[in-house]
């Protein structure tokens, strides 16, 4: 049976920055759940941060550029926190590794989690396209990654997967 990484706040837990949580109420998650597919997990709590904790983003690029070293996280009054971001990601992908999946469906906007959208990094709430630090380790280890919007394509991929066991 395929596994999913999911990022915790979908599944329920409250570990976003401001303590709350963004669950995933539709009937396919459900049955994911249901079938122990999924495998939650919150890198910024896993990293060291705590909930709540101030909100952050990535300044001067994306998780690539984080992972690159040409990019920080910081938080909104100037804090570096890109330690935690990128040991939070490297245990995301530990876990991912150990429980055998090769898929992860993680909160989009988020600067670890982001697949597609992060914010800008002047915390004007302005949205830029790129990926989250978690997200770009987990894509450049071959982990396929996407956002709570995209449960039909992972539920498509899922059915391939293990079809073709490839």
């Amino acid at each position: 049976m395929e596994r999913i990484l999911v990022s915790s706040c979908l599944e329920g837990r409250r570990v976003r920055y401001d303590g709350a949580a963004k669950p995933v109420g539709a009937d396919l998650f459900e049955r994911w759940r249901a079938e122990g597919r999924l495998v939650p997990f919150c890198p910024e709590v896993s990293g060291g941060l705590a909930v709540p904790r101030p909100p952050a983003e990535i300044v001067g690029g994306d998780g690539h550029a984080v992972l690159d070293g040409t990019a920080r996280v910081r938080t909104d009054a100037g804090d570096d926190v890109t330690t935690e971001f990128l040991r939070g990601a490297h245990l995301a992908l530990d876990t991912a590794r150990r429980s055998g999946a090769r898929i992860a469906l993680l909160k989009e906007s988020s600067p670890s989690c982001g697949s597609g959208r992060i914010y800008d990094g002047t915390f004007t709430g302005a949205p830029v396209p790129g990926a989250g630090v978690t997200t770009a380790l987990l894509e450049r280890a071959g982990i396929q990654v996407f956002n709570e919007t995209d449960l039909a394509t992972v539920d498509a991929l899922l059915r391939t997967l293990e079809t073709t066991g490839s």
